[in-house]
């Protein structure tokens, strides 16, 4: 008779098998939704829904994980997953990181609103010195968002791959880590070189 491989001979050795099997499927799963998403097979708010969901497992399993099995996990075990280390890189949805708003003209006063709102929110946190990822992280994710969702603001302004580049690099940060002197006061002036352009623009549409 064969004997049976037990792969762990403790609990705290189980728990790690458990956890980087939780992790397995939460990539497999990732790519499986970027590539329906990619082929229409499903709808945008379902996606990005789901993608949500999966983006916050990712980041409460990944804490439990040592950072060195985490850097080598996708090449040890043969995960070809393009799709979903793109979308675990950046951090956000699909929908939110390349939306834009379609066939409206005008000024939407409750996008605008939002956008407003948003960039001052953010220029406010930062000056109250709040520099740590899980601060501003859902702050940048928000006024992207918002951005995208403004009909007059076109799909290559500017700032929107400024933004989505910081959401990246906040991204593979901890989230108790924090921006430095030199990096808070870049971001703080690149928000509110966004904004000014905001409201010229919107000056402009009116």
């Amino acid at each position: 008779m064969t004997d049976t491989v037990k792969l762990y001979t403790s609990s705290a050795e189980r728990e790690v098998y458990e956890n980087m099997a939780a992790l397995y499927a939460i990539i497999v799963s990732l790519e499986y939704l970027e590539r329906a998403f990619a082929r229409d097979s499903i709808s945008a708010h379902d996606y990005t829904n789901e993608c949500n969901k999966l983006l916050l497992q990712y980041k409460t399993v990944s804490q439990m994980v040592s950072a060195e099995e985490l850097a080598g996990f996708t090449h040890k075990y043969r995960l070809n997953c393009p799709a979903a280390a793109r979308r675990l890189e950046v951090g956000i949805p699909s929908t939110i990181e390349h939306s834009s708003a379609s066939g409206g003209t005008g000024n939407n006063a409750r996008s605008v609103a939002k956008a407003v709102q948003d960039y001052i929110t953010t220029m406010d946190a930062l000056s109250m010195e709040m520099r740590s990822v899980d601060k501003l992280h859902p702050l940048l994710t928000d006024l992207l968002q918002s951005i995208n969702a403004v009909p007059f603001i076109p799909a290559d302004f500017k700032w929107k791959p400024t933004f989505r580049d910081w959401l990246i690099q906040l991204n593979q940060m901890k989230a108790s880590d924090e921006l430095d002197d030199g990096q808070a006061r870049q971001l703080m002036f690149e928000v509110e070189q966004a904004y000014n352009e905001f409201k010229n623009m919107l000056d402009s549409s009116e």
